[in-house]
């Protein structure tokens, strides 16, 4: 069972592993109750609402509860450390990044690794655009992408 984590933006569920955090689904996300969770702490919950509170007031949250990559390669997990360190407000090209994990010709990897996210709006895939400054694609649907991206003070 999900945990069930309310925003002013919906209900967001969360499901835990023995690690931490391993998956987010977005409000109306029908596959979200069908995952199997582990029994979490009431603080990794809690983290993980104060966490998405402040990234839907468009801040970096100062305390992430604990994430539980595992279900990632090695790369996609590299990518998603990457992510984690764009703060609020900013944005990076899936080339830029490409470039900083020296993988200078892997734009389309990155894209597919952001797709993978397993737990988007936390880890912010959100933050990546394409080159040209369009919006790419985003797991949760590109409605929630421009919404993310305005919270946090991105003009189209």
């Amino acid at each position: 069972m999900a945990q069930t984590i309310s925003t002013p933006l919906g209900k967001f569920h969360a499901h835990f592993s023995p690690r931490g955090l391993a998956r987010l689904h977005f409000p109306g996300d029908t596959s979200a109750t069908k995952n199997k969770t582990a029994p979490c702490t009431a603080a990794w919950t809690r983290q993980t609402r104060n966490a998405l509170v402040d990234i839907l007031k468009g801040k970096t949250p100062s305390k992430l509860p604990p994430l539980d990559l595992s279900c990632g390669t090695h790369f996609q997990q590299k990518l998603w450390h990457a992510l984690l360190r764009i703060p609020a407000g900013k944005t990076r090209s899936y080339g830029e990044l490409a470039v900083s994990l020296r993988r200078p010709n892997a734009a389309r990897a990155i894209g597919q690794a952001c797709g993978a996210n397993p737990i988007p709006v936390i880890i912010p895939c959100h933050r990546v655009l394409a080159t040209n400054g369009g919006l790419g694609g985003f797991s949760g649907g590109l409605g929630w992408k421009e919404k993310l991206l305005q919270i946090e003070g991105h003009m189209f």
